[in-house]
């Protein structure tokens, strides 16, 4: 790889606002011989102020803080330790969705995330006006249906500073909404997810020492 890109939000855990690139030499004499205008890919114009502690604008501070903590978190817990607890939100969720009967946007298995569970609403119910009574009555967000999803998927994200606790609250949010928005489901998902949960907890790998 001699270019990667990334944002400070979602599995950062932080708002969005900020962007990273790591470069390596290759790109760097790459860029030397291009001949294209730029200005906003100039990686100069971060590089040389850096190298004195600087930055070519006034620096996100409160982003840079933030993310010095999250990755103190990320390296007390360990990488190998954070994606298996990703993978493991990631079934129960699942397995939540299944028990209530209903389906899961991904169809294809190899191709399941496990920073987020998209789901369809049954045909003829509104997921937007489910997601309004669930904002309304627990004060928690779901995520919309995008683009031509728009009102028939509604997200449950389960990335970041997440935990068994904090899974079980978010489904008993949405069985209870389902319930109340009248929308069709079976009973049963919250139970059946804290069965995932309790079937793949596994001991944690050593982290790096936090610095």
């Amino acid at each position: 790889m001699d270019v990667t890109i990334a944002g400070s939000q979602k599995g950062l855990m932080l708002p969005p606002g900020m962007s990273f690139n790591a470069i390596s030499e290759k790109a760097l004499r790459a860029t030397e011989k291009a001949r294209l205008p730029r200005s906003y890919w100039d990686w100069q114009e971060m590089l040389k102020p850096n190298r004195t502690g600087f930055f070519p604008y006034t620096p996100p501070t409160n982003l840079l803080y933030g993310l010095r903590e999250a990755l103190r978190m990320m390296r007390e817990e360990g990488l190998a330790n954070i994606f298996r607890r990703h993978d493991r939100h990631a079934e129960a969720t699942r397995a939540a969705v299944r028990a209530w009967g209903l389906e899961i946007v991904c169809e294809e298995p190899r191709e399941y995330s496990s920073s987020l569970t998209a789901v369809f609403t049954p045909q003829g119910q509104d997921a937007d006006k489910l997601r309004a009574v669930i904002l309304e009555h627990f004060d928690m967000s779901l995520g919309a249906g995008l683009s031509k999803l728009a009102g028939k998927v509604f997200r449950i994200g389960h990335l970041g500073a997440f935990n068994d606790l904090t899974l079980a609250g978010t489904l008993c949010g949405v069985e209870m909404g389902l319930k109340l928005a009248g929308v069709p489901h079976k009973e049963g998902g919250v139970l059946a997810a804290l069965s995932s949960l309790s079937s793949s907890q596994a001991k944690p790998e050593p982290a790096v020492a936090a610095r």
